[in-house]
């Protein structure tokens, strides 16, 4: 009978505990870990609260930041996109978009980057460029890089035969044309640019140039008229 008893009592105890712990969390009846039992998903601008009490969390960099949760970033880290030159929201959906992008971007003939750093940024571009392109534009851009030559992949075009501009170049880059993916995902927007520089620097330079001789020509001409 003994028996019997501390087993319906073992039962109904089991029953009571499995119960409890499965009904809803505002009314849990004890809570060991309630860091992991209550999570909070930080609004960068609330003010810090512990979800499972009614004080203020006082951790000091919050104290310091007027409770806000969004605290600056950590000394020394990288910013993603420091140049402030690319919106995700210009990011074409559907062909048409692309296409469209694609021959506006080619009106673009000058980078958007600080005119004043263009060497530096030519430099860097010409780093980027050998290290994330060459592969298979080739160290001259003509669409020889060693993948190619191996016969692994053809098909990659001359730059020197190609209608680009530094915007175009740039938006290849972003967004990727025909078998090149984009290298986003690789290059930040400042860098794209630099990238799109050096190409033009190197393999298209003076491109550009006959449609801006044709001025000063046109007043000489209109002068000796005169």
């Amino acid at each position: 009978m003994k028996k019997n008893v501390l087993r319906i009592t073992a039962v109904l105890g089991l029953a009571t505990v499995l119960l409890n712990s499965c009904g809803p969390k505002e009314n849990a009846p004890l809570v060991y870990f309630p860091d992991m039992y209550f999570p909070v998903a930080y609004d960068p601008l609330m003010k810090a609260q512990d979800a499972y009490s009614d004080h203020e969390n006082e951790i000091p960099a919050f104290v310091k930041n007027s409770f806000a949760t969004g605290l600056s970033p950590v000394e020394g880290s990288v910013a993603q996109n420091k140049d402030g030159i690319f919106e995700e929201g210009l990011l074409p959906r559907t062909p048409d978009e692309y296409n469209a992008g694609y021959d506006a971007s080619k009106k673009l003939t000058v980078s958007p980057l600080n005119p004043a750093n263009a060497e530096k940024d030519i430099e860097r571009g010409k780093m980027l460029f050998d290290k994330t392109c060459a592969a298979c534009h080739g160290t001259g851009g003509d669409g020889q890089g060693p993948i190619v030559q191996t016969g692994a992949f053809s098909g990659v075009p001359n730059y020197a035969d190609r209608e680009i501009t530094v915007g175009s170049v740039h938006y290849v880059l972003t967004n990727g044309r025909n078998a090149m993916g984009s290298y986003a995902g690789q290059l930040n927007a400042g860098d794209r640019w630099r990238v799109a520089m050096y190409v033009m620097n190197a393999f298209k330079k003076g491109a550009a140039a006959p449609a801006a001789a044709a001025a000063p020509a046109t007043t000489e001409t209109t002068e000796t008229k005169k």
